[in-house]
C-alpha cells in the first residue's frame, strides 16, 4: 500500500474580457474534485483508507492494553515526555491536554475523512432519521460490484473506528461528510444511542455490499481486504457490546456455518509472519517490511531495555510490558504463553518479560512485519459463547479454544453460571493477550473496577497526582501489588 496525499489547489484566474473568477483545478495536481475518475483511482484511494488505520493503531494500545491487568509502562521512572504521558495512562492520571490521547482521536478522524472522501464519491449516504445507508447515481465509470465492493470496504473501515471512539469516549462526533478533524470538533456531540445506530447502518451495508465468498475462494491478491464475514463478526461485536445478545448471535453464527473461517492449527501459527491472512483473521491491520514506510514498530516498542541485537535489532522502548499478573495467568501447558510473553534474562539474576507476540525479526529500525489482528475465529467462537450462555454448546465453543492451547476440553455445562463466565473470561484473557481486547471486556463485563490494580483503583479516586515524585523503584514495585 502507498500514501495517498490530497492537494486541493484553486487557482484564481482574473479574466480583462470579463468580469468573474473561474475555478479550475490544474490537471497536473492531483486532487479530491479531479482524481476519482475510474475504477484504478478509486481502488488507490480505497488504499489510504487501508494505509489510514496504521497511526491510530499506534496509539491504540495504549488506551486499551496499557491500561488493562495485561501490561504496565515498563520504564516508569523515566522523565521522557512520551514515556511520562505511557505512565499517567498506565495509573490513570492523564492530563486533559495530553498529545497521546488528542493523536489518537486525531488519527483517527483523519481516517474518517479518507473514507468519507471515497464514499462521497461513491454516492454513499447515510440518512440520520431512518439510521440507514443508500447509494445515488454517479458518474464514475465503475461496475455494481466493485463499487458496492469499494463501499463497504470503507464502510467497515469507518465502523471500526467510530466503535473504538464510542467505546472509549462515549458519544462520538458523527461526520458522514469529508470534513477535516478540526471542522470535527465544532460539531455537536452524538448521543451514546445514535453512534452505535451508525456503527451499525455502516456494518450491516457493508455486510450486504462486500463479497462473500468463503475463505478458500479468496483470491491471494485479495486477502487482507474487508469481506462480508468480517462485517458480520464485527457487527457481532457490536450487538455483544450493547448487550443485543440474540442479534450478536444471529450475525457470528452465520460466520461459524458459513464462513470458511476457522482455527489454525496451532497458535503461534496464527501470528506467523509466514503465513499472515491465514483463515483464522478475519480482518487486521496490516504492515509491510523493506524500507517502504509500512513497516511496524511494536516489536521495538516493546522489547526490554538492554536486549537490542538480542531481542531484536535496534532501538529496544521497553514500553508495553507483561504484567506478572498476566504471566502467572498461564499454566504450565498453556502452549499460548511461550507465543505472547518472553522473557529476556540481562543477568543470572534479573528476568524481564516482554511481548513476544509482535516481535519478528527486522532488518531496519522500527520496520516490523508482523500485522495487528482486530478480530479473529477464535473471538467469534467466544463471542458466541458469551451471548448464548451456560449451554453445552457454548462450552463446547470454549473447549476448541482450549485444545488447541494444549489444556483439553470440557463436557457439558458449568455447574453455576458464575464457573461459566470465569472461564470464559479466563480463556479470553490468554487467547488475546496484548492484541487491545483486554480493557474492552472489562468494561463490557463492567467488572473493569474489580479487576485492575488495587493501587491504581485508589489512585483513580484520590486522583494522586503525586504519583511523578515517586521513587522509580516504588513506582515500579506498585506494579506488582495485588
Amino acid at each position: 500500500m502507498k500514501k495517498i496525499q490530497y492537494i486541493i489547489i484553486l487557482a484564481f484566474i482574473g479574466l480583462t474580457s470579463c468580469n468573474k473568477v473561474i475555478d479550475l483545478y490544474p490537471e497536473s495536481n492531483l486532487n479530491t474534485g479531479t482524481f476519482y475518475s475510474n475504477d484504478a483511482e478509486v481502488k488507490t484511494g480505497l488504499t489510504a483508507c487501508y494505509n489510514g488505520l496504521q497511526l491510530p493503531m499506534f496509539r491504540e494500545w495504549q488506551l486499551t492494553e496499557l491500561r488493562s491487568d495485561n501490561t504496565y509502562m515498563g520504564v516508569p521512572g523515566s522523565t521522557n515526555s512520551f514515556n511520562r504521558e505511557l505512565s499517567d495512562l498506565d495509573w490513570f492520571v492523564p492530563a486533559t491536554s495530553m498529545d497521546a490521547i488528542y493523536q489518537f482521536w486525531l488519527n483517527t478522524y483523519f481516517n474518517i475523512r479518507n473514507c468519507n472522501i471515497l464514499l462521497q464519491k461513491l454516492g454513499v449516504n447515510y440518512d440520520p432519521a431512518s439510521g440507514s445507508i443508500s447509494l445515488s447515481n454517479i458518474d464514475i465509470p465503475i461496475t455494481d460490484v466493485n463499487r458496492k465492493q469499494y463501499a463497504g470496504e470503507a464502510l467497515f473501515i469507518r465502523a471500526y473506528h467510530y466503535f473504538n471512539l464510542v467505546r472509549l469516549f462515549g458519544g462520538a462526533f458523527l461526520v458522514y461528510t469529508p470534513i477535516s478533524p478540526l471542522d470535527a470538533k465544532t460539531t455537536n456531540r452524538s448521543s451514546l444511542a445514535d453512534t452505535y445506530k451508525f456503527i451499525e447502518a455502516d456494518l450491516t451495508a457493508a455486510s450486504t455490499y462486500m463479497s462473500n465468498k468463503t475463505f478458500s475462494q479468496i483470491v491471494p491478491a485479495d486477502k487482507g481486504r474487508a469481506t462480508s464475514w468480517a462485517a458480520k463478526a464485527l457487527l457481532g461485536k457490536v450487538y455483544l457490546t450493547q448487550n443485543k445478545k440474540a442479534s450478536a448471535i444471529s450475525q457470528l453464527d452465520d460466520v461459524r456455518l458459513n464462513s470458511g473461517y476457522g482455527l489454525q492449527s496451532t497458535y503461534a501459527n496464527v501470528f506467523s509472519t509466514g503465513n499472515e491472512v491465514n483463515n483464522e483473521v478475519l480482518f487486521t491491520v496490516r504492515y509491510k517490511a523493506g524500507g517502504l514506510g509500512l513497516g511496524s514498530s511494536f516489536g521495538n516498542d516493546f522489547a526490554p531495555l538492554a536486549s537490542s541485537g538480542i531481542v531484536i535489532t535496534g532501538t529496544v522502548r521497553n514500553w508495553n510490558t507483561p504484567t506478572s499478573s498476566i504471566d502467572s495467568f498461564y499454566t504450565a501447558a498453556d502452549a499460548r504463553k511461550a507465543v505472547n510473553v518472553g522473557r529476556f534474562l540481562p543477568s543470572p539474576t534479573v528476568t524481564s518479560l516482554y511481548v513476544k507476540k509482535f516481535t519478528s525479526p527486522v532488518t531496519i529500525d522500527l520496520d516490523g512485519e508482523s500485522d495487528w489482528p482486530v478480530i479473529r475465529y477464535a473471538d467469534v467462537l467466544l463471542m458466541l459463547a458469551e451471548a448464548q450462555g451456560n449451554t453445552g454448546t457454548s462450552v463446547g465453543y470454549i473447549s476448541q479454544i482450549r485444545t488447541r492451547a494444549g489444556l483439553g476440553s470440557i463436557s457439558g455445562a458449568f455447574a453455576t453460571v458464575a464457573e461459566f463466565e470465569k472461564e470464559l473470561t479466563d480463556q479470553r484473557r490468554t487467547e488475546f493477550a496484548f492484541e487491545n481486547l483486554r480493557w474492552f471486556d472489562l468494561l463490557r463485563y463492567g467488572t473493569t473496577l474489580t479487576t485492575i490494580n488495587p493501587v491504581q483503583i485508589l489512585k483513580i479516586i484520590l486522583n494522586m497526582n503525586m504519583l511523578h515524585i515517586m521513587p522509580p523503584m516504588l513506582r515500579l514495585c506498585l506494579h506488582y501489588y495485588s
